[in-house]
């Protein structure tokens, strides 16, 4: 789901006493598609207009008409009372499917919460073609550390190529869920529909979340990530059905800022492909997300500006001589522990790419605020005169390579969409050529 803003009460006097919630519901997307951005947000109690302007709410409706096309009819509406709340839900037909814009409503009628739906399950993107693969469960990993995956495997005969899924920061499952989103998902099946074999599974973190939190304390990048590509390489080398020799590696985000770890302990990997990957220390990319998001509507509030304070003052110690095994984790960024930062202190991701005699392939989206098109430049410094290296950059793309409009922000990530197509073909072509 999509929440917008915390829910608020406020004082209502614009709206006639004998609409029904249904009706101001129909109203509100009506206004959406007229594009009457100013008159839909007067319709918003104070909260949710201070986090969702007129301008920001007409980012957001476009980048969903990217995905989903013009809207072409509003199907049905139905009622939730949640608490003191109303919730209405309006089914709504777009050219590419159906969305159910669900608006919540305040005691005193103002919409103090949006969120954007699918109206049934995942939707698989055109570009998935279901009679062309199969998928089997499999495990990877040994000991303690098993985890569950899913393997893709096309139907075509002979030995195939194959590429790992390595996710981002977090706990992920294997598709890399993020709200109705499925990024992994869309490229494993997407992949397996053009003839290469892929393999996601759940992240350590998550799978193991509770085993792992016992060793915070000690937690690297090597624990959370690195040690289970490699197990997921590994297994891929050695399955019957797969050329041992033509075997990827796929991170996103983080990794794709790990991939030259992960390359550097595997080297047989026949090709490493970034998908967003940071090449800035990583207390930095914190910080300037957090950055971004504090002046999205704006000077920040006193509060706001106090809690970026405290976290560019744990960024300098995580930079600092100070910063010691023992040093708590209360007071470094993310309440993540020293070892985690110990151990990338000396780690540079372009620098060390340099140093592999792998191929690259390094995509990144230009709408992307996460990771930006300034760790783009610097995997092209590193790594531009190379010619077993591709760059590409999509102009309306964020980090999760699904289209929108306007500057990133984070509500984006749960209108529901696919990794658009053109990535698709891009991997599937280069990882075609490497032989």
């Amino acid at each position: 789901m999509l929440l917008v803003a915390a829910v608020t009460l406020e004082a209502r006097s614009d709206e006639k006493a004998e609409s029904t919630p249904d009706d101001r519901a129909r109203e509100f997307v009506n206004q959406l598609a007229q594009k009457e951005y100013g008159q839909a947000v007067a319709r918003f109690d104070s909260k949710l207009s201070q986090h969702l302007p007129a301008d920001k709410l007409k980012d957001l409706w476009e980048g969903l008409l990217v995905q989903w096309g013009e809207l072409q009819k509003i199907q049905r509406t139905r009622q939730q009372a949640v608490q003191k709340f109303q919730v209405v839900l309006v089914t709504c037909r777009f050219q590419r499917g159906q969305l159910d814009v669900k608006v919540v409503f305040s005691e005193n009628q103002k919409i103090s919460g949006l969120f954007f739906l699918p109206a049934g399950n995942y939707q698989s993107p055109a570009y998935v073609k279901p009679d062309r693969f199969k998928e089997t469960e499999v495990t990877i990993g040994t000991g303690l550390w098993t985890l569950p995956g899913t393997l893709s495997l096309p139907n075509e005969k002979g030995k195939l190529p194959a590429v790992v899924l390595v996710h981002g920061s977090g706990p992920q499952d294997r598709n890399e869920t993020i709200g109705p989103n499925q990024p992994f998902r869309d490229l494993a099946e997407g992949l397996a529909s053009q003839g290469i074999a892929v393999l996601r599974y759940e992240k350590r973190t998550k799978h193991h979340r509770i085993k792992m939190a016992l060793l915070s304390g000690s937690l690297t990048v090597r624990e959370e990530t690195v040690e289970d590509a490699v197990s997921a390489v590994r297994f891929l080398q050695a399955h019957e059905r797969l050329d041992s020799n033509r075997v990827f590696v796929l991170g996103h985000s983080l990794g794709g800022y790990l991939l030259p770890q992960i390359g550097a302990e595997e080297q047989k990997i026949a090709g490493l492909i970034s998908l967003a990957g940071s090449t800035r220390p990583l207390e930095e990319i914190v910080l300037a997300q957090v950055k971004y998001l504090s002046a999205l509507n704006g000077e920040p509030p006193a509060e706001s500006r106090q809690k970026l304070q405290q976290l560019a003052e744990q960024v300098a110690l995580v930079k600092s001589s100070a910063l010691k095994p023992e040093t708590p984790a209360s007071q470094l960024p993310l309440g993540i522990s020293a070892s985690y930062w110990l151990a990338l202190r000396e780690y540079d991701p372009a620098e060390s790419a340099r140093t592999l005699q792998t191929p690259f392939l390094i995509l990144q989206g230009e709408r992307d605020y996460q990771v930006t098109m300034d760790d783009f430049a610097k995997w092209k410094q590193a790594l531009g005169g190379r010619k077993d290296v591709r760059f590409k950059s999509y102009p309306k793309l964020n980090h999760l390579f699904m289209a929108g409009e306007g500057p990133g922000v984070p509500v984006e990530y749960m209108i529901p969409g696919n990794v658009a197509a053109e990535v698709v073909d891009d991997i599937a072509n280069w990882i075609h050529g490497q032989r």
